[in-house]
């Protein structure tokens, strides 16, 4: 299967912003804190999920990288980088679920370190939440190593 990666064009953002929403069911930060405490301000989980890949899109569009598969957006990856640190984040990454497991995941992350590198960047960073399973197995495939574990605490005012 032949995918090919390029560089993000704003007219991507919707179709980014609906590969975020059907990938990240259930493995989103803004997911469980919707599912303990409601909408926040006025906005469910989906809202603000999408609301950031915009925002990363806006401040990183030379960082965010689109993999399409015959003329079609089928994921994408959003970074950040603190040249100060020498540091690049990858932000988020999401594959529609037809093309999960072949490889796509991969070649984007592939794709950010090198840009990374490119960069002059020293080290890559991702985070995931515990129980994303396949992000944690796919990150770890990748070169990635485990540093750490963060707990995330809400309370509603």
């Amino acid at each position: 299967m032949n995918f090919s990666v390029r560089t993000f064009q704003p007219a991507d953002l919707p179709v980014l912003q609906q590969i975020t929403l059907e990938a990240f069911v259930g493995i989103s930060l803004d997911q469980s804190i919707a599912a303990q405490f409601g909408e926040q301000n006025g906005h469910d989980w989906r809202w603000r999920k999408a609301r950031q890949i915009r925002v990363e899109t806006e401040c990183n569009p030379a960082g965010t990288f689109v993999a399409e598969w015959d003329g079609k957006i089928v994921g994408y990856i959003t970074t950040q980088l603190d040249r100060e640190a020498g540091s690049g984040r990858i932000a988020n990454l999401a594959v529609v679920a037809e093309l999960r497991g072949r490889g796509l995941g991969r070649q984007l992350i592939a794709q950010a370190l090198a840009w990374f590198r490119a960069e002059g960047l020293s080290y890559a960073l991702i985070e995931s939440m515990a129980h994303n399973e396949v992000g944690r197995s796919l990150y770890a495939s990748a070169g990635f190593s485990e540093i750490g574990q963060l707990v995330h605490f809400a309370m509603k005012l």
